[in-house]
């Protein structure tokens, strides 16, 4: 994983093997020739987009939560595109509901579709018909009635699709995201809720889209790689806790350039505060069956059961059944399936932080952090990924943000 032992003294130190971390990385070894140590309290590079195989199935799982690469841009298309090769996985999402007096849920596409709002009206209407339906219902909600702004999410996402489809789809998903009623959350959550008046239930529009073909350890892997075969290198230090290892963090006290990749408020020791996060709890399961739900993701869109989705983890790769015999648990007749079910939770320190909350207290908060980041750039340190910025980030933004701080450096 490395080019030789642990150096002496890095030219740049990188605190997180995320990919926001080892893009800097082995951009900065391959080209500018730099010496870079990484370091992760984690056993792993990769982040949160890491995925392993599991021991019994031999199925590729995402070990915190689906990571689907997708992007328009096509700077980061063709870096990407030097350490893996893509699949041809087109992401689709289903989501059930179980309308009032009904015995069963029923099984809906999303996003919101010409055929997610034909099936739920039980009618055949064309595009024009449902457009004027969805906007006629929209503009029957409270704050349009008392001609002033949506109060709350529920108002907003009224504002938006319309009463019957937000109460299906919308209300009590996002209350089990939150753990908070509709009513009682800002309408900023909710920008805007796409609808489409075609059949189209493709879940990203961007212009390429895939899943790497070996897995994301060995697309990561790579990386380091490149940057060792560089005139620099990709040094990683793993179960390494920048905040506890007085060594590393006595780099920096040094001038060794240092990229931050970890929780922007955890650097400057919490002074202003903890900005929130919301967490997931995951749970695995192995289940008898070849098949469990029939696609790779389901969301439960009612209260109950409490889970927000479950993903099952071999309809990510079709294509290995094609290949049993390097992917044996994709086979048509292996009789077991890996599910995860996904819970949203409130943030504490010692959890995962997944999602920014980003309430006016956290914006408030994250304005004075960022003054100390401004100020510590003369230091040179800097500061980038999701937790860094407080920011969430689609995976190819974090790729785009690594990319552009390395131009600057």
């Amino acid at each position: 994983m490395t080019k030789g032992a642990m150096m002496n003294k890095p030219d740049v130190l990188v605190v997180g093997a995320g990919i926001f971390g080892l893009t800097v990385a082995e951009r900065l070894a391959t080209q500018q020739g730099k010496r870079v140590l990484v370091v992760d309290k984690r056993n792993h590079i990769g982040g949160n987009a890491y995925s392993e195989f599991d021991d019994e199935t031999g199925i590729e799982c995402h070990k915190y939560g689906a990571h689907l690469f997708h992007t328009s841009n096509e700077e980061v298309w063709r870096y990407v595109n030097q350490f893996t090769g893509f699949t041809s996985y087109i992401h689709h999402v289903y989501a059930t509901h179980k309308r009032e007096g009904a015995k069963r849920p029923e099984v809906f596409q999303m996003p919101v579709n010409l055929g997610t709002i034909n099936q739920f009206f039980q009618s055949n209407y064309t595009p024009d018909e449902a457009r004027e339906l969805i906007t006629r219902q929209a503009k029957n909600n409270p704050a349009a009635k008392e001609n002033r702004q949506p109060a709350n999410l529920a108002e907003q996402g009224i504002s938006l699709i319309g009463e019957p489809l937000f109460n299906a789809f919308i209300k009590n998903y996002t209350a089990k995201q939150w753990q908070t009623p509709a009513e009682e959350l800002s309408p900023e959550i909710i920008k805007r809720l796409p609808v489409r008046y075609t059949y189209n239930n493709r879940y990203f529009k961007d212009a390429h889209e895939g899943l790497p073909q070996d897995g994301y350890e060995a697309w990561f892997q790579r990386m380091v790689e490149t940057g060792n075969r560089s005139r620099g290198s990709v040094t990683i230090k793993l179960k390494t806790d920048y905040f506890k290892d007085a060594n590393i963090k006595r780099l920096r006290d040094d001038g060794v350039t240092t990229i931050y990749t970890g929780p922007i408020d955890q650097f400057y020791d919490y002074q202003f505060g903890e900005l929130s996060w919301r967490s997931l709890k995951l749970d695995k399961e192995i289940v008898n069956v070849h098949d469990f739900q029939g696609c790779p993701v389901m969301n439960y869109n009612d209260l109950e059961p409490k889970f927000t989705r479950i993903h099952e983890f071999k309809h990510f790769h079709p294509e290995r059944a094609d290949n049993t015999t390097k992917w044996p648990g994709y086979a048509p007749d292996y009789d077991k399936t890996v599910i995860v079910k996904e819970y949203s939770k409130t943030w504490r320190r010692g959890d995962e932080p997944y999602y920014p909350v980003n309430t006016a207290k956290d914006k408030a908060m994250l304005a004075k952090y960022r003054k100390l980041v401004e100020a510590d750039k003369k230091n040179r340190i800097f500061f980038g990924g999701r937790l860094g910025e407080y920011a969430y980030y689609d995976m190819d933004k974090s790729f785009t943000s690594a990319l552009e701080l390395v131009s600057e450096i």
